[in-house]
């Protein structure tokens, strides 16, 4: 029986069975969440992925006896490397059946590209980008996934440990309960935060308006807000368009916050949305035929559970309560419309700050993930 890897170009007929692959691999795993194959193959697509001005890479994957057995994408982001002043490439898009040979012919392909790359550390699972998915699970496997977070199988780690692989950082995920009225403390906290600072909460009907308005803003935040966060690669002005017209026009915006200060600047932003896992495991992945109904039924329809996909506060204004503003609005909207859950999706296990928001809640905390890193 023989393992074989083969080096992909980035092209349409050699990318989709890569992309493919994960979606087949957990085929009838009532917790994987399916990838939507048309957005894997856009981020992969150096003319259509901004990411690209600053970074590399290279898709393997492997087979055993002529069947598709596994894949890896080795990534080298020079903007990334710069700020942390270290010779690291990421590993991403990897899955791979429960096999030796597999693992490690697909590691060492994509450590020996590395190495070419002039790299001396591989650390994954991480995507071009903090916008892409990234954390391997290692805790919480009987729990179905969200489509912003990645699902593995339990004998993934055991592999990374076998091949001397170690915890570079943890992120963990919380299952939150949408309390019926706003926790007394937390109204308590907004009111005081909206007088002292002048603060006030924009909401939207239009996403045109959103985008016009808040476009831009919105994603410069994200830069200003996740800096100093763990692998963060500040977006440039392409990947902000970018972003904005691949993400705005999705938004359910009774489920978006945004809070501005007295002369309307941006202050935060608490982006939601009805969880879309089990439409996308109906969907498989595919927009079409029927994929996209899946996908607005749980959007627009009954759905109990909210995706919380990302809080940003302005530098500034962090540990000062903003938060409960964001959330004193958004659980009315919650229970208005049936919400009985929220997904806090990754929190960097040290950041202290944010999970001690989740203290006026009933929660439990029902994942770990993993970046792993080894010497290469």
């Amino acid at each position: 029986m023989s393992v074989e890897i083969k080096a992909l170009s980035p092209v349409p007929g050699q990318l989709r069975p890569f992309v493919k692959f994960g979606n087949e691999l957990y085929a009838g795993s009532p917790y994987y969440v399916p990838s939507m194959v048309m957005d894997d193959m856009q981020t992969l697509n150096p003319k259509k992925n901004p990411a690209y001005e600053y970074c590399r890479s290279q898709a393997f994957m492997a087979y055993r006896d002529g069947k598709p057995a596994g894949r890896i994408l080795a990534i080298v982001n020079d903007v990334a490397n710069e700020r942390s002043q270290r010779k690291q490439a990421r590993f991403g898009f990897v899955d791979f059946i429960d096999d030796a040979a597999v693992v490690d012919a697909l590691f060492n392909a994509a450590e020996e590209w590395a190495r070419k790359e002039g790299m001396t550390e591989m650390v994954g699972p991480m995507g071009f980008t903090d916008m892409d998915h990234e954390g391997m699970l290692i805790e919480g496997f009987e729990e179905m996934g969200t489509m912003a977070t990645i699902y593995n199988y339990p004998y993934y780690p055991a592999h990374m440990e076998r091949m001397g692989y170690a915890k570079d950082v943890d992120w963990i995920e919380f299952r939150v309960e949408v309390p019926a009225e706003i926790p007394e403390k937390f109204q308590r906290i907004a009111d005081i935060v909206k007088k002292k600072f002048g603060l006030r909460v924009v909401k939207f009907t239009s996403r045109k308006k959103l985008k016009d308005a808040y476009g831009k803003a919105l994603f410069r935040l994200i830069n200003d807000a996740y800096d100093q966060l763990y692998g963060y690669c500040p977006l440039s002005e392409r990947q902000i368009d970018h972003y904005i017209a691949q993400y705005l026009g999705f938004l359910r915006l009774d489920c978006v916050s945004v809070v501005v200060d007295a002369n309307d600047d941006l202050v935060a932003v608490g982006i939601s949305m009805p969880s879309l896992s089990k439409a996308l495991q109906k969907s498989k992945g595919k927009m079409f035929p029927f994929g996209w109904y899946h996908i607005l039924k749980a959007i627009n329809g009954r759905n109990d559970v909210i995706d919380l996909l990302l809080i940003a506060v302005k530098k500034e204004y962090q540990r000062r309560g903003v938060n409960a503003l964001l959330f004193a609005d958004l659980i009315p909207i919650y229970n208005k419309y049936g919400f009985r859950f929220a997904e806090s999706n990754i929190e960097l296990e040290g950041n202290e700050s944010v999970q001690l928001q989740w203290q006026y809640f009933n929660y439990r905390q029902h994942r770990r993930r993993r970046a792993w890193t080894k010497s290469i």
